[in-house]
């Protein structure tokens, strides 16, 4: 096994499959197309689309192609060689409910573990044509115009703070006051961003995203861009995002996380 693994080589592969994704993916966007629930059996609404499958299909075989010993867990296309050093966690369209509405905010999240840590990450927005990369070797955004580095926001309050989530409806029960109490305590709250949300945290433009009931591939992406931008990402108890993801808070310092939690500690999962 590798001691120290080629941060720049799987950096530029990682990019090669945002484009892979993107090229798949960005040609059916706002082309009306046919959506499957995937959750009809339960009465829920949970849309896929030819461009989640496609995009993820594009995505695995580059990997297959140029790296057969690494591993990957995708949303559609489901787990294969998981116990390898490296294990590519795929979401290909974030955000499937912005996809089919027409809005601009979903995208391609591309993750990368080594010995079961995340250690690199990528946010692709195509048609914004952005995609935000995270690794030890830094946090930047990539546009036409350049690379630009990412940088947290620098330390605020939690009354001057912008946060961001999905839909506020999703947190049910004790989770929703808990929400509840924290929108209070907060100076702005934006929805609908989807992963989106916690690229701007990244990014310097939002100070907190949260979700609950993430799984793996919702999240796994996201830690390094956070993380090696100078931001904090851990569960609603403050530790570290579990492999089974589920309550995740990201912000843009350990202060203004630990203030959010003291909203949200008392709904978290155990």
């Amino acid at each position: 096994m590798s001691d120290t693994p080629d941060f720049a080589r799987l950096e530029a592969f990682a990019l090669e499959l945002a484009a892979a994704a993107g090229a798949a993916a960005l040609p059916l966007f706002r082309t009306g197309l046919d959506t499957d629930n995937k959750l009809a059996h339960l009465s829920r609404f949970d849309p896929v689309t030819e461009a989640d499958k496609g995009a993820e299909r594009a995505i695995r075989a580059l990997i297959n192609r140029h790296f057969p010993d690494h591993g990957i867990i995708g949303e559609e296309y489901g787990e294969e060689n998981t116990d390898a050093e490296f294990v590519w966690v795929l979401d290909p369209v974030d955000g499937t409910r912005a996809f089919i509405s027409g809005l601009p905010l979903w995208t391609t999240l591309i993750g990368l573990r080594h010995r079961g840590r995340p250690v690199l990450g990528v946010i692709a927005q195509p048609y914004l044509q952005e995609v935000f990369l995270g690794s030890p070797l830094g946090s930047r955004l990539i546009t036409p115009r350049g690379d630009v580095p990412l940088r947290v926001r620098g330390c605020v309050g939690l009354h001057d703070a912008v946060i961001g989530t999905t839909d506020p409806n999703l947190f049910p029960g004790i989770e929703g006051e808990a929400y509840g109490s924290l929108l209070k305590a907060v100076k702005l709250a934006r929805y609908g961003c989807d992963a989106y949300a916690f690229a701007m945290v990244a990014m310097g433009t939002m100070d907190i995203a949260l979700e609950t009931g993430l799984k793996p591939w919702d999240i796994e992406a996201i830690i390094p861009v956070i993380e090696n931008a100078g931001g904090v990402v851990t569960d609603w108890r403050g530790e570290p995002v579990p492999d089974t993801a589920g309550q995740v808070i990201a912000g843009s310092s350990r202060e203004l996380v630990e203030a959010a939690l003291e909203h949200l500690k008392g709904a978290a999962s155990t």
